[in-house]
C-alpha cells in the first residue's frame, strides 16, 4: 500500500447526544456514554490518524451538566473542541439503545429541542466562519436534517463555495432518519444536492434505497454516478462495500478481497457505518486506493461491533 501521512485538518459537523445503553444482561449493563454519527467518526478517525493530523468537531452544546461531561469526553479523546459553540438556553439531546441477542439495536430519541439545531445561526442570520481553515469537512444527512430549511440550504451553498474556491474536500454520508425530515421530498432534494458537491461519498445501500425508492443496488450505483460521485464506498453491511470510484475495467466496482468475519462476535452494531467511515478516511486521506481504504473501514467496523455502545473505551481499543 503506497500512502503518505495525512497532516491536514478535518472537521466533522453534526449533532452529538448523550447515549443511554439500556443493557440486556449482567455482562452488558446499563451505561451512559456520548455519541452521534459524525462524532463517532471523528473519534475513531482521530484514533487511527497520527499527529500532526487534527480532528475537530463542529456543533453546539448547552451549559448543562451533560453538555459539560460531553465536552470533557471529546477533549479526552483528543478532539479539537474550539469549534463547538455553547447555547445558554438549550441542552444536548438524549437517545437510548436497546439491543437484541443478535446485536441489532433499536433507538428512542429525545432531541427535538437540542442545542445542535441552532448550529450556524447567529441572531437573525447565519455564520459559517466556524468552517474556515479546514482541509476536509465531513457531514451526514442527519447534520442537514436537524437544521432549519433556510440554514440547510445556505450550508450546502457554503460547502460548494469552499470546495470550489478553497479546494476543501467534502465527505458525505446519507444517514437517513425519516423522523428528522419535514417530508420525504425535502430529504430527497437535499441529499441529492449534497451528493452533487461531495468528493468522498460514504452512503449505505439500505438508506439510499429507502430514501429514493431504488429498485436494486445497481440503481443506487447508477444514480450516484449521475450526481457526479467519483470516489467513496457503498456500504452493504455483511456483504461488504463496493467502490464508487474504482472498477475492474469492465464496469464492475471493486469490493473487498477479505470479508472474513468469523472471528467476530457481534455485540452491538451501533456505529458500524460511522466507524467504517473513519477507517476508510484514515486510509484514503493518506493516498490509499479504494480497495485499501474499504479494507481499513471494514476492519475498524469489525472492532466496533464487537463492543457495546457507539464508542469503544480507549482501554479496550
Amino acid at each position: 500500500m503506497s500512502t503518505s501521512r495525512f497532516t491536514g485538518r478535518v472537521a466533522c459537523i453534526g449533532e452529538a447526544m448523550a447515549e443511554l445503553m439500556l443493557g440486556r444482561d449482567a455482562e452488558h449493563p446499563v451505561g451512559l456514554g456520548f455519541a452521534g454519527d459524525t462524532l463517532n467518526s471523528a473519534i475513531y478517525l482521530n484514533r487511527l490518524l497520527e499527529a500532526p493530523a487534527e480532528i475537530a468537531f463542529v456543533s453546539v452544546l448547552g451549559l448543562d451538566p451533560l453538555s459539560s461531561r460531553m465536552m470533557a469526553f471529546m477533549e479526552s479523546e483528543g478532539i479539537n473542541t474550539q469549534s463547538v459553540q455553547l447555547s445558554p438556553d438549550r441542552q444536548i439531546g438524549l437517545y437510548a439503545i436497546a439491543t437484541d441477542d443478535e446485536g441489532e439495536r433499536s433507538f428512542s430519541y429525545w432531541r427535538s429541542e437540542s442545542a445542535a439545531r441552532t448550529l450556524f445561526q447567529d441572531g437573525d442570520g447565519v455564520n459559517f466562519q466556524v468552517l474556515a481553515n479546514f482541509d476536509v469537512l465531513c457531514l451526514s444527512a442527519i447534520t442537514l436534517a436537524i437544521l432549519p430549511p433556510p440554514v440547510r440550504a445556505q450550508l450546502l451553498q457554503e460547502l460548494s463555495r469552499l470546495r470550489t474556491e478553497q479546494d476543501v474536500t467534502v465527505v458525505f454520508d446519507s444517514n437517513y432518519r425519516p423522523a428528522l425530515w419535514e417530508s420525504v421530498e425535502q430529504a430527497q432534494l437535499n441529499v441529492a444536492q449534497a451528493w452533487r458537491i461531495t468528493d468522498i461519498a460514504l452512503p449505505s445501500v439500505d438508506d439510499e434505497m429507502h430514501l429514493f425508492n431504488d429498485a436494486d443496488e445497481q440503481s443506487v450505483l447508477a444514480r450516484l454516478k449521475g450526481y457526479g460521485v467519483q470516489r467513496g464506498a457503498l456500504k452493504r453491511g455483511a456483504s461488504g462495500p463496493l467502490s464508487l470510484g474504482e472498477n475492474d475495467g469492465q464496469g464492475n466496482p471493486y469490493t473487498l478481497v477479505d470479508l472474513d468475519n468469523s472471528t467476530v462476535t457481534i455485540v452491538d452494531t451501533t456505529a458500524a457505518g460511522d466507524s467504517f467511515n473513519a477507517g476508510y478516511l484514515s486510509a484514503a486521506l493518506g493516498g490509499a486506493s479504494d480497495q485499501e481504504a474499504m479494507q481499513a473501514g471494514h476492519q475498524c467496523s469489525l472492532r466496533v461491533i464487537a463492543h457495546p455502545g457507539a464508542i469503544i473505551p480507549k482501554q479496550h481499543w
